[in-house]
């Protein structure tokens, strides 16, 4: 294990499954903690999860698993085994996190509830994600993403004609993220106290989280916010529009920069229907099409150097295989590469987070591939009875 990384003094038990644990704790692995991650003998869920699959038949790994499972080990055990739950009270003591997702009462069926965790580890950070909430009246429910984007209000206003889910699993995401940022205040905390505590979140937490506007909207001003589709429901021009080849998106967030898009284009930005944001917003339709017909004569290359040169923010609208290509993100440390032990040297997305030594991903210069299935059980129980 590399000793990189500001986390690198914390040990982390990684019970969780799919992908709003996993990406909790591959966000404390990239800044350098120990992450076990401990398997049923099925393996993760998301092991499963496929197409696309890669490697040679037989050892097949699903790429959704390898996108939240970095800079981990896995051990198998098998928690209806007493010699498996000896092995994780075992782990236990050491532990400085403990990560699970499982439904509300399952981990104390197991035989380790939070009074029994912190009996065998007063310090333990205990991290506990569910899909709508540990309590309340729909606490039992499962947790899966699409349902939390729907349930959570996301989807009503994603989307043009019709509510539509984000093209990743946002509210697992942000659940796991919410959760590494609990558990790192949890720590915090306990540098004082010297006793660990249990940080909770959910799916549906995630979600309505990130409301912001969209959400004051509703419980200040009471206006229920519709499909937002690709334009600001508040600011404009401020989205996507046509070009002779491909859409182009534009964002005058400020009257300065409505005056400079004016000044580009040969407009007078005094003109009576547009003349301030708010009048823009109710004109929006009719600002639209003009400027998409001005667009509709010119590629989107031409456009964006006019905007670029007028200091108008702008953007071409990228495809993933373009966006890892791009030499900004390279330069950014978003894309590293790592030694998988079955299938050799692949690429997999890196950390957002930089520090100012300039090293990527996280502060670590080097990276575990993602885990095969109890690809370190000897190794880990070896170190145990050390």
């Amino acid at each position: 294990m590399t000793d990189e990384g500001p986390l690198s003094d914390l040990l982390v038990l990684d019970l969780t499954r799919a992908l709003a644990g996993p990406q909790a704790a591959l966000m404390l692995g990239d800044l350098g903690a120990r992450v076990i991650k401990v398997e049923p003998p099925t393996g993760d869920d998301t092991r499963s999860w496929g197409p696309p699959f890669v490697g040679e038949p037989g050892a097949e790994e699903s790429t959704y698993f390898l996108s939240a499972n970095r800079n981990k080990e896995s051990l198998v055990l098998d928690l209806k085994d007493p010699a498996d739950r000896d092995v994780l009270a075992r782990l236990v003591e050491r532990a400085d996190v403990l990560m699970e997702n499982y439904r509300v009462g399952v981990l104390d069926r197991l035989g380790f509830p939070v009074s029994r965790l912190h009996e065998l580890n007063p310090r333990l950070v205990v991290l506990s994600i569910t899909g709508f909430g540990h309590d309340g009246p729909e606490a039992t429910r499962a947790g899966y993403d699409q349902i939390a984007q729907g349930e959570g209000g996301l989807m009503s206003i994603t989307g043009t004609s019709m509510p539509t889910k984000v093209g990743v699993p946002i509210a697992d995401l942000l659940a796991g993220m919410n959760g590494a940022f609990g558990v790192l205040a949890a720590l915090h905390e306990r540098a004082s106290t010297g006793r660990g505590r249990v940080v909770r979140t959910s799916l549906l937490a995630g979600v309505v989280g990130v409301h912001a506007f969209q959400g004051t909207r509703w419980t200040v001003a009471g206006e229920v916010p519709g499909l937002a589709g690709d334009h600001h429901p508040s600011i404009a021009p401020y989205g996507m529009f046509a070009t002779a080849t491909a859409p182009v998106q534009i964002a005058c967030g400020s009257e300065g920069l409505w005056r400079a898009l004016c000044d580009a284009l040969g407009w007078d930005p005094a003109e009576e229907r547009f003349a301030t944001n708010p009048l823009r917003v109710a004109h929006r339709d009719e600002l639209i099409e003009r400027l998409e017909a001005l667009f509709a004569v010119e590629a989107a290359e031409h456009w964006l150097a006019l905007l670029a040169s007028a200091g108008v923010p702008s953007g071409k609208v990228r495809t993933i295989d373009d966006v890892y290509g791009w030499e900004q993100t390279r330069s950014q440390g978003l894309l590293l590469s790592v030694e998988h032990p079955t299938l050799g040297e692949v690429s997999l997305p890196g950390s957002p987070i930089r520090f100012d030594d300039n090293a990527f991903s996280g502060g670590r210069s080097t990276h575990l591939a993602p885990p095969t299935l109890g690809q370190h059980n000897e190794s880990i129980r070896a170190w145990l009875d050390a």
